[in-house]
Parts: C-alpha cells; structure tokens; sequence
C-alpha cells in the first residue's frame, strides 16, 4: 500500500506526516509523532480514553482516520499547556481523579471542551458530558469534583485552594 501525505496542525505545530490510509488518528498520534498521552483502551471507541480535539470538538482518535484530518488542528493532553499544567490536570492530582490514569487524559479533554463552552456545569452537566468516558479505578465522584474545582479556578482565574466536595 502507498502513504498519503497527511498535512496538519497539532498542539500548535504546523505537521506532515507519511501515513497508510488505514491509519487511526491515534496510532499516527502515538507512532508517528510520540504523543503518548492520548491512550488508547477499547480501540472500539467506547471507554473516552482516546479523546482529543479536532478543531475545537473532542473526537475519539481511536475512530477517525487520521486522512480525515487533512488540514485541520488537532490538540491533544500535551497540547493543553506547555508551560504548567492546566486547572484541569491540576484538579484532578488534587481531587483524586486519576487513579491508574490510563482514563484521565481522555476525561480532561472532554471536560475541556466542556468548560470552553460552559465554564459553569451543574453536577447533571458534567455527568452528561462524561457519559461517554469510562474510569475502571477511581469512580466518578471525584472526577467529576474535579472538574467543578478546575471550573471554580478557571472562572476566578486564581489557584482553586481547596478542591470542591460535592456530593453527586
């Protein structure tokens, strides 16, 4: 089979990249450009663990042929603050949301997207938009904590203190 020249932006970064056209936009993420943040768990599209953003949406990579990003931006965990890390990683080492945290980097893209376009999610809210996400060690409790404290310090724009304790 040939390669196709696949033509993107990830994390900021102008890419070109040699793929077969049967490639998934998480092997070319994972083999090809050592982006070994997103997981891959079911490659059945149906544990989260893949997420990443094509274009501002979260999309499981493990289902999307990486061709079918030709000139489009993809973000992925390492692209979500280069310098420190993000209210959403650091809510989720402070809630307790990550366990073995194969699952977490594929929740925080979700509740990324979430918080771009809600930054203020009821509890219902963010169960509804992680319902497509699956944690097999932590339970969802403190996820979803998680993402109300990173959402609390991304609308204050300060340090979140203490990490919020809700119950579901």
């Amino acid at each position: 089979m040939s390669k196709h020249l696949l033509k993107l932006k990830v994390n900021g970064r102008d890419i070109e990249v040699a793929v077969e056209a049967y490639h998934t936009l998480a092997q070319v993420l994972r083999n090809e450009l050592n982006l070994t943040g997103t997981k891959v768990g079911c490659d059945m599209g149906t544990c989260g663990c893949c997420t990443v953003h094509i274009d501002g949406k979260a999309k499981l990579s493990c289902l999307t042929l990486a061709l079918e990003c030709q000139g489009t931006q993809v973000r992925t965990i390492e692209g979500l603050n280069e310098n420190s890390m993000h209210p959403l990683q650091r809510a989720f080492a402070e809630c307790g949301g990550s366990q073995c945290g194969y699952c977490t980097p594929g929740f925080i893209m979700k509740s990324c997207e979430l918080l771009e376009h809600n930054p203020d999610p009821t509890r219902e809210e963010i169960k509804a938009a992680l319902a497509g996400n699956l944690c097999r060690c932590t339970g969802f409790m403190k996820i979803y904590d998680a993402v109300e404290t990173a959402a609390q310090e991304l609308r204050s724009d300060a340090p979140a203190r203490t990490p919020v304790k809700a119950g579901d």
